[in-house]
Order: structure tokens, then sequence, then C-alpha cells
């Protein structure tokens, strides 16, 4: 059976953010769904909870688990609802996972730090899309750029969110995954800081580290992010 691909995107964003991988992995024949979690993208007017993110998740991964083995991944934020989903005591029908820019525990002072951060950016004119515009017109390439942010910027929701984020309990739900799982960074993803943590603790894991790439890995190297998805499709081909 062929192989289907769900992708959830991260904080801010949206689906969009995806379009270089929907594009390869249609060529490749993988058919795909990128979802909108609440309050972002085509959902923006939707409050962010974490019940409506898993079930928005839980849906997209039970409808192509009717068609194929589910590979999931999840770009930081949306990586880190998919540990805790996958690792659920009940685990959903996913059959490899890559967990990419989420190799960090988000609680205590790395993400107050985060969240002070992020209302300082609110607090400057245009709520800071000025710089945010100029810093991603330098580190993305010319085919992802306008795609990163097509969807518009959730930043009505993105404190509620990470707010949310602090009750996960990844390391348990780590330790549950059977399915292999790939973690992908960035050599200056500042969400690095777990990472020795979470290869210890998860029991089917690896460590992909693309050189020369901050957290959004995902766009700002999208052919090296699509040959990863490629290794782990093939990975659950011969499964």
């Amino acid at each position: 059976m062929v192989v289907q691909v769900v992708l959830v995107h991260g904080i801010r964003t949206s689906a969009t953010m995806w379009r270089a991988q929907v594009e390869y992995l249609a060529d490749r024949g993988n058919p795909t769904v990128a979802v909108d979690l609440p309050g972002h993208g085509a959902r923006m007017a939707e409050e962010f909870t974490l019940e409506g993110a898993f079930s928005t998740i839980d849906a997209a991964v039970k409808d192509a688990a009717t068609r194929g083995p589910v590979l999931l991944a999840g770009h930081s934020m949306g990586g880190l609802l998919c540990i805790e989903y996958v690792g659920r005591e009940d685990p959903p029908p996913v059959a490899g996972f890559v967990a990419a820019s989420c190799t960090a525990i988000p609680r205590g002072p790395g993400l107050a730090g985060y969240r002070l951060l992020a209302r300082g950016f609110d607090s400057l004119p245009d709520r800071g899309m000025w710089l945010t515009n100029r810093m991603l017109d330098r580190i993305l390439p010319d085919q992802t750029r306008a795609d990163f942010g097509a969807g518009g910027y959730a930043l009505d929701a993105q404190d509620i969110a990470l707010r949310s984020l602090s009750v996960l309990d990844l390391l348990t739900a780590l330790h549950r995954i059977e399915v292999p799982l790939w973690f992908v960074n960035g050599q200056f993803d500042q969400l690095r800081i777990n990472e020795r943590l979470f290869l210890r603790v998860a029991q089917h894991a690896e460590l992909i580290v693309v050189p020369r790439t901050t957290h959004h890995v995902t766009v700002m190297r999208p052919g090296a992010f699509n040959a990863l998805l490629n290794l782990a499709i093939t990975t659950i081909e011969q499964t």
C-alpha cells in the first residue's frame, strides 16, 4: 500500500509552509494532507486549544490510515504536539514519525523567555512583522519564501498556544513511541537544547542535523528535508 503523509505546521504559520514538501510528495506518488491547526491559516478566527489541535491531527491521521500506512511529520509546535499524540497510551495508526525542530521541553525559563520575546515583538509597530519579514527575506530561498507566510501569521493565537504547550508530558510520550522516529534539527536551531535527552528517552529514534540551517529547516533547506521524508517513507515501505 502507498504511504500516506500528514504534515503539521509550527506556531504562527500554516499549512502553506509545507508547499515544497506537498509538491515533492505528489511527484513521488504519496498522497499528502497538510493541516491547519485551530487559530492558524484558514482557521485563524478559531481559538487555539490543545483539544482542538489533537482532534485535527487525529482526524487527518485516521482518515489517511484508511488508505495506507501513515507517515506523520510535525515542525516546531506541530512536532511537539505530534510527539504527545504519537506517544499516547493507546497509540494512533502512525507507521513512522518525523519530528522537526522540536527537541526542547516547553516549560520553565525557556518558555517564559520565548513568550516574553513574542510579547516584545507584539508591542512593536505592525506587531513586529516588518522585522520578521526582513529576517525571513534574508534566510529563506525564493522557492519557499512566499509559501511560509501565505496562510497568514497567527499572532493572536501565539501566546495561548505557547502557554498550552507547558502541560505536555513529552518524555513519557517519547518513551512510549514504538514506530521509527527521526528527529530533524537545523545546525543552528535554538530548540536543540534537550536533543540528547530526547534521544536517550526515545527507543527507536535517529537524529539528523542539517548543516547551515536554523529552526526553519523545512523551508530553509527544502531539498534536504524532502530527502529525509524520502528516507522515512522508504523505511516504512520496507517494513
